[in-house]
């Protein structure tokens, strides 16, 4: 076996120190790394400083004590607290003590032995490595318990109180050991303990009525972890920034009639635009526009706890009834948002754009703006159509027809890139004005939208390019081409329907929009848009540039919204900094950008899934007053066990299990993505419209449940026991939830945004 090598003596680089601390077989403090490295009490010092500054750049998270590890991995030897136990015996663990700013990693521990010893809440100390995609953990020591929470709702039942988790996934529920205050209806964290199939579970807080106001999005955030509290520190530093004056050396832009166009219940406002012929003789038939963008970078300053805050929460989280904001409401809210008649500090992009919409030159100044008015889309689209009068005539004139004759350029270029063109409606909720749900429909997309869609896409090309052309590191959005795997699968999806794929082809967005084409209006072509859609793969955050293929796009930056958005902060400082453009800006090396970027992308992904599982839950709510009626519906997903459909125009997913299409058995066909009868030859297929009864809304979980209309099978199963057949203890089937003592009175309190 070959000695392990000894560092060399002497001050260590940053790359020695993390690789010294992904490799020690103990962990690893400064006292450690020191003694590795041999210093002196002189290089100690200089030690700590640079161990500091690695941890501000992103490379290192100091844990709880003297132990650094790799910023977003593990060391080597760690503690682990076991999280589940699945039914297959398989022994899932995460950190005890995580401090990075991304979510923690689940590690499958791998033991010695047939069956597991551990359970739920044991801590171990482990041996840790990456494998593949994923990371392993070996026990070596079983430590004193500690405990699992779980998120979940009580209810009675058989004398005996029972708890069910808010997860979709988690179809088991468990016998409640201890209740402590808590009573059947409560939303609670409980302690799991125990193994299967005897888990159960003991109440350590009672957080109330799941079905009372803002409720459904507190879900979202506890489970996610989503910081919605600012610290007094931040809020002490947002409200003295505040009142940091604008400076003399600001471009002064408030003559010009910038308008703001946002949804009409929008509370932050980080984006406004102008537009006007161009004077310039070598830009013939062309126009000149500004993009006006909060200047958040004057005044969120590295390093300052707003900017640890904000690096933290990665970007706003916009729930139906909230918002949970990256920034404290004196900026996101005041100062930061350019709001009507008020003075405000900008980071403006000037383009001048060619008469075939392509961009001609950009360039960025700091400048004063002074919004003309802050217009809803809908006003904006009704002013120009002449159906409208809530837009003074003048400003129409003056503003928003300029507006729309150089995006009518802008979007020749659009059409010109062709990029990927997917009518993918979004589901909008209408709350009334004490938060209880009125309708659930998808949102209407107007020219309004696409207008500011259009000139914030020409401003994020703008700030990539120019950044590009200062050499400086760049906060890329990158969306990636699909993969090989993802290709092969949907061309065998369109075989069957006869349609050609060739895989040699260079792939291009305009190759998924010849497919569409080719598909016209049939009747299967929701369910062709909804695979290629699958075959797409996920945009992200990056200082190494691989294009925007959705977008058809060489270079993309995100910079539109840094109210809202770490990232798009990220490129203001940037460009402040190449452009010498006043204070703070800040050039961060590719290393700093990259761990950023992996940070943020996380975060992004984490808000993402709890806004959507949010959306569920206010739509199974909605839902949960029609459960018996039979509604027009769209399969969204096939698997072996079963398929997954959407109500028509509300949306949110429901299971049709496969037990319960019939007698006959039905055969999963993953090519074709449908499940098809051995003996009649009935098909249920990806995209296929049906009615369906509605036989379960959990609001809580966001789960439903359908079956056939016709008879052939039942969504309680078969047999004596009431349609629960038999079951392992610890697993309970799951249910309507209704609010305690009012049945279906779902209410909720407040706006989105």
């Amino acid at each position: 076996m070959a000695k392990k090598q000894t560092p060399a003596p002497g001050l260590p680089t940053r790359e020695q120190i993390l690789d010294f601390i992904t490799t020690s077989d103990t962990p690893a403090g400064k006292r450690e790394i020191a003694r590795a490295f041999g210093l002196s009490a002189q290089e100690k010092i200089t030690l700590k400083a640079l161990l500091k500054d690695m941890a501000d750049e992103g490379l290192i998270d100091s844990a709880p004590g003297r132990a650094f590890h790799k910023m977003g991995g593990l060391p080597k030897v760690t503690v682990l607290r076991v999280a589940d136990v699945d039914d297959g015996g398989n022994v899932w663990a995460v950190p005890e003590r995580w401090e990075a700013e991304t979510p923690p990693p689940r590690l499958r521990l791998r033991e010695k032995g047939k069956r597991s010893a551990l359970a739920i809440g044991d801590r171990v100390l482990a041996r840790t490595e990456e494998a593949g995609s994923g990371w392993v953990a070996h026990p070596m020591k079983t430590l004193a318990r500690g405990e699992e929470l779980m998120l979940g709702v009580l209810h009675e039942e058989g004398g005996k109180l029972w708890l069910q988790g808010v997860e979709k996934k988690e179809r088991r529920e468990f016998i409640v050991s201890d209740a402590g205050d808590a009573r059947a209806g409560d939303l609670v964290l409980a302690e799991k303990a125990g193994r299967p199939p005897r888990i159960t579970a003991r109440v350590t807080q009672r957080l109330g009525d799941p079905f009372e106001a803002r409720s459904f999005s507190l879900i979202a955030i506890h489970k996610h972890s989503i910081p919605d509290v600012f610290g007094a520190e931040v809020i002490e530093e947002a409200e003295r920034i505040a009142k940091a004056p604008l400076g003399d050396d600001r471009e002064d832009l408030r003559d010009l009639p910038i308008v703001a166009i946002d949804p009409a219940d929008a509370r932050d406002h980080d984006d406004a635009v102008w537009a006007a012929p161009d004077d310039d003789p070598s830009n013939p038939e062309g126009w000149k526009a500004i993009v006006a963008i909060a200047d958040v970078s004057f005044y969120v300053r590295p390093g300052g706890a707003l900017d640890r805050e904000a690096r933290k929460r990665g970007n706003s989280v916009y729930f139906p009834d909230r918002v949970v904001p990256m920034l404290p409401e004196t900026l996101s809210a005041d100062v930061c948002s350019l709001k009507e008649g008020v003075d405000r500090a900008a980071l403006a992009c000037h383009l001048q754009v060619a008469k075939d919409g392509k961009l001609k030159g950009w360039r960025f100044t700091r400048a004063v703006i002074r919004v003309a008015a802050n217009i809803a889309y809908e006003d904006a689209q009704a002013a120009i159509d002449g159906t409208g009068d809530k837009v003074a005539p003048d400003l129409v004139e003056t503003a928003l027809r300029p507006l729309w004759d150089c995006w009518r350029a802008l979007y020749k270029a659009r059409e010109a890139r062709e990029p990927l063109d997917l009518d993918l409606p979004e589901r909008r909720i209408v709350l009334d004005e004490k938060g209880r749900i009125l309708s659930v429909a998808p949102r209407e997309r107007l020219d309004a939208h696409k207008l500011i869609e259009d000139y914030m896409i020409a401003a994020n090309v703008a700030a990539a390019k120019a950044l590009e052309a200062k050499k400086a590191p760049v906060m890329y959005r990158i969306h990636e081409p699909p993969s090989r795997e993802k290709l092969v699968a949907l061309k065998d999806y369109l075989e069957t329907f006869d349609i050609p794929f060739a895989l040699g082809q260079v792939i291009k967005p305009a190759t998924f929009n010849r497919i569409l084409d080719k598909v016209g209006e049939a009747a299967f072509r929701p369910q062709v848009m909804e695979q290629v859609l699958r075959s797409q793969t996920q945009a992200y955050y990056g200082p190494a540039n691989h294009g925007h293929f959705g977008l058809s796009l060489g270079s993309y930056a995100h910079f539109t919204s840094p109210i809202r958005r770490y990232a798009d902060l990220v490129v203001h400082r940037g460009l402040v900094a190449s452009y010498a453009l006043g204070p703070g800006g800040v050039a961060e090396d590719m290393a700093t950008m990259e761990r950023t970027g992996e940070v943020i992308s996380a975060l992004e992904r984490r808000a993402m899934e709890a806004e959507r599982e949010t959306v569920d839950r206010y739509v199974a709510a909605y839902l949960s007053e029609h459960v018996g009626t039979i509604m027009q519906a769209r399969i969204t997903g096939v698997q072996s066990f079963g398929f997954f459909a959407t109500v028509d125009g509300i949306g949110g997913d429901g299971l049709v299990p496969a037990r319960d299409l019939g007698r006959e058995y039905f055969r999963y066909d993953e090519k074709g993505q449908r499940l098809v009868g051995d003996h009649s030859g009935e098909e249920f297929t990806l995209g296929m419209r049906l009615p369906l009864r509605l036989v379960e809304a959990n609001p809580v979980s966001g789960a439903l449940r359908f079956e056939l209309v016709d008879g052939k099978g039942s969504a309680g199963g078969s047999g004596d026991d009431g349609g629960r057949g038999d079951r392992e203890p610890g697993r309970r089937p799951p249910r309507v939830l209704k609010r305690r003592g009012r049945p279906g009175n779902i209410r909720h309190q407040g706006r989105k945004r």
